[in-house]
């Protein structure tokens, strides 16, 4: 299934808008993929807010995840970044490779590249399409996909620095979500294990083509140099899941089966406490209390 294409070193290029989008689905006899999550970003002006907030500037590797038609990837390429754009619809491949070879001939204004992958995001390689330089994630990503793939990103490849992504406003405030909010859940606790997350721009459903009947929020997630607790990260999730697997009851009863009521409170944790409640620095302090009971 993976295909990797040609690099192409490219410039300063128009951006895809929604009647070239439709143009481009038409002469490829293509129709958005609703399985898949497919909508495909067309303002312009948005492109370049997630290119800003990314941080993104000449020189930097980034992972961008569903490319699509590629509008994102016009953006990233017009920043200077050296793109691997992995693509899981292999229907699309020739309409994204038109899109990135058209603007290759437009003129040499930029220092960007793309290679385009066709590829499940989900089973790539990392280790060898990364190679040992840094790079950024910036993607619209597909929704239905959007948490599994950033918890596993975020738990398996330290090479990647930082998120920007785009998701279903909900996926999003869950990433993000504090102590005591009604979001905060497995999502966001993994998340601030690793680094710090924040929404830092809403997006509404006029900027897609087709419009989805939700609207998404811009995530930004910059990984710690360190875990940011001192506890082993696969004793911590499996207690966080189990705290969240019955979020409605207290940890006395959601716990019962990994630590007693009395092992609770010990690590100064109130036993009648919900998972929603504690913060990151609580469940480290669970974990390695039931380390500590295990051995």
């Amino acid at each position: 299934m993976r295909q990797a294409l040609a690099a192409w070193p490219l410039s300063r290029s128009p951006r895809l808008t929604k009647s070239s989008i439709n143009d481009l689905l038409d002469r490829h006899g293509l129709a958005p993929s609703r399985a898949l999550g497919q909508n495909f970003l067309s303002d312009p002006a948005m492109i370049d807010k997630i290119v800003r907030l990314a941080g993104v500037t000449p020189g930097d590797k980034v992972v961008e995840i569903g490319p699509g038609l590629g509008s994102l990837t016009l953006g990233l390429l017009d920043a200077g970044a050296d793109v691997l754009a992995v693509e899981i619809d292999r229907y699309l491949i020739p309409a994204l490779t038109e899109v990135v070879e058209s603007a290759a001939e437009v003129g040499a204004t930029s220092s960007g590249s793309v290679r385009v992958l066709h590829a499940d995001a989900m089973t790539v390689d990392w280790s060898t399409e990364l190679g040992d330089k840094p790079a950024k994630v910036v993607a619209n990503l597909p929704y239905n996909v959007a948490t599994p793939l950033v918890l596993d990103l975020l738990s398996t490849q330290p090479l990647l620095s930082s998120f920007l992504v785009m998701v279903q406003a909900e996926v999003g405030e869950r990433l993000a979500a504090e102590p005591g909010s009604k979001r905060r859940g497995i999502p966001s606790v993994i998340t601030e294990y690793w680094g710090r997350a924040s929404v830092v721009g809403r997006v509404p459903p006029q900027v897609f083509v087709p419009q989805p009947r939700v609207d998404s929020v811009l995530v930004r997630i910059d990984r710690a140099d360190e875990p940011n607790v001192d506890a082993p990260f696969d004793e911590l999730s499996m207690l966080v899941r189990t705290g969240f697997g019955q979020r409605r009851k207290m940890l006395r009863r959601s716990l019962s089966g990994l630590l007693d009521e009395e092992s609770i409170a010990a690590v100064d944790v109130a036993p009648t406490a919900r998972a929603e409640t504690l913060d990151l620095e609580a469940w480290g302090r669970l974990t390695r209390q039931y380390c500590s009971a295990s051995d």
